[in-house]
């Protein structure tokens, strides 16, 4: 029975050879639930536990609505200028190119054009990892640009909110593009174009004070935080406890300012099935 025992005291294997559990396999939900993270993919990044729905970005959104993921993207390389010469404990410019590096973004939000059920759509989806999905003049821009397209080749407009609010560094400049969009969308208004708006979590600040409730249609996912000023501002400001589910999706809905919340598994139906409605069009299957 020698192979029971160990000839050599200590642990003989080398470093290299050493092998570590790998990073991220496992994904805990807020509510406890721990979950594979391949199977959390597999389900669209949604908990099948609790059907918490994780917080994803434009690469994830642009798979699950344009068919077979194809899409040409729009006015893909404008990026911030920093005219207001902003520093906190960075420079702007210096925030800026750290958000770059470590997301592969340009800037908060992507812009594209492509076929969603066999029909074009335009999609501008926010991303919440760039810089907290902060509203600054390349968002603007990007949105103003896209909604420029939808007008000028006659395609619906859908537009993913996650945000945080207006980019403090920019100061006025961010808050000017809650006018230059919401412009923008009365003039898809007027061209009678459908423009359908999803809140996801989180939709605060300017873009919920602008675009994000300008839909003709306004949807978000189970449980997303909407609001103007967060929970904790509010308690803090009214010195008040505030009622539970203060804010979230279903709390928004049944006070009127949402007109539906679904699944991420069926977005890409219901979308598309508004679309067909306020066309006038053959419902598609």
């Amino acid at each position: 029975m020698a192979w029971f025992k160990r000839k050599d005291k200590g642990i003989q294997t080398p470093t290299e050879a050493k092998k570590d559990t790998p990073k991220g396999l496992w994904y805990k939900t807020p509510s406890g639930k721990v979950i594979d993270t391949e199977e959390l993919k597999r389900n669209l990044y949604v908990s099948p536990e609790d059907g918490y729905h994780v917080r994803i970005g434009s690469k994830e959104y642009f798979e699950l609505l344009f068919d077979d993921n194809e899409f040409e993207e729009l006015n893909s390389k404008i990026t911030a200028k920093d005219p207001l010469k902003f520093e906190d404990t960075k420079k702007y410019p210096d925030r800026l190119k750290a958000a770059q590096e470590k997301t592969k973004l340009k800037d908060a939000v992507r812009t594209a054009v492509g076929k969603s059920l066999g029909k074009d759509i335009v999609i501008a989806a926010m991303d919440f990892s760039f810089i907290g999905g902060s509203m600054g003049s390349v968002v603007g821009e990007k949105i103003a640009r896209a909604i420029d397209y939808s007008i000028q080749n006659n395609i619906p407009f859908l537009m993913i909110s996650k945000s945080g609010g207006a980019r403090m560094m920019e100061a006025s400049l961010s808050l000017m593009q809650l006018v230059k969009t919401s412009a923008k969308l009365a003039q898809l208004a007027d061209a009678k174009i459908p423009y359908i708006s999803l809140c996801t979590d989180p939709t605060t600040g300017g873009t919920t004070a602008s675009f994000a409730m300008l839909g003709d249609i306004n949807i978000a996912e189970p449980n997303a935080l909407i609001a103007f000023a967060g929970p904790r501002v509010v308690r803090d400001t009214t010195g008040k406890d505030l009622p539970e589910g203060f804010q979230r999706s279903e709390f928004v809905l049944e006070h009127g300012f949402l007109d539906g919340i679904y699944e991420r598994k069926d977005l890409k139906k219901q979308i598309n099935l508004y679309i067909d409605l306020i066309q006038n069009q053959p419902v598609r299957a």
